[in-house]
């Protein structure tokens, strides 16, 4: 194992000993500073993650949630220098996380949390206009496709999924009902807005 690979590897996990032969600028170990910097670095990926899955950090509590996170930032490095990406395989590491299977919910609800952040910094697109249809002949009209806006995340799900979000961040929202509710993440503006559908609603969108 090279070097970098030994240096890389301790830091996600802290009961790994401090590579051999870092020295600070006195030429002295570096052990202390190394432990300092692997802290900073578990720190920062759990702070990232708080900020991407703000649904799911309140369905479970901050301490909960850093608790599931460390175990995560350790297993699932970013592989990626761009961090609004970082945090795509929680909703499949919850499905496995025995600790939080009585709340079932929650991969979906980390699904929810995804979309609304691929949503925001999806690319942006041009409406579609009536003029643009009337343009097209009628011959061809058979054969036209409508893409769907970059910014459109469809969320399947078997549970009250935007009920659960409008009870979390709404307030004076009601309580969840017992109904199976997919969501459609859509960006009029700048920010993302997410709209209730019903099972069929779901299916015939997908």
């Amino acid at each position: 194992m090279s070097v970098q690979a030994r240096f890389r590897a301790a830091l996600l996990d802290a009961a790994a000993p401090v590579p051999a032969g870092l020295l600070d600028g006195a030429a002295n170990p570096a052990g202390r500073r190394y432990a300092v910097y692997r802290n900073n670095v578990i720190v920062s990926l759990i702070e990232a993650l708080a900020t991407a899955f703000p649904l799911v950090e309140k369905l479970i509590g901050p301490g909960t949630f850093k608790r599931m996170a460390t175990i995560f930032v350790r297993a699932n490095p970013p592989d990626s220098p761009l961090m609004m990406h970082y945090g795509s395989g929680l909703p499949a590491f919850l499905e496995g996380f025995e600790p939080l299977a009585h709340v079932a919910y929650l991969p979906d609800a980390a699904r929810l949390d995804l979309g609304m952040r691929r949503s925001y910094h999806a690319a942006d697109s041009v409406p579609l206009t009536g003029a643009t249809l009337a343009a097209i002949p009628q011959g061809d009209l058979g054969d036209a496709r409508l893409p769907l806006a970059p910014a459109t995340v469809l969320i399947p799900s078997n549970w009250p999924l935007h009920d659960i979000w409008r009870y979390n961040f709404e307030t004076g929202a009601p309580k969840p009902r017992a109904i199976p509710q997919g969501v459609l993440i859509t960006r009029p503006e700048f920010d993302p807005a997410p709209h209730a559908l019903g099972p069929a609603d779901t299916a015939w969108f997908a």
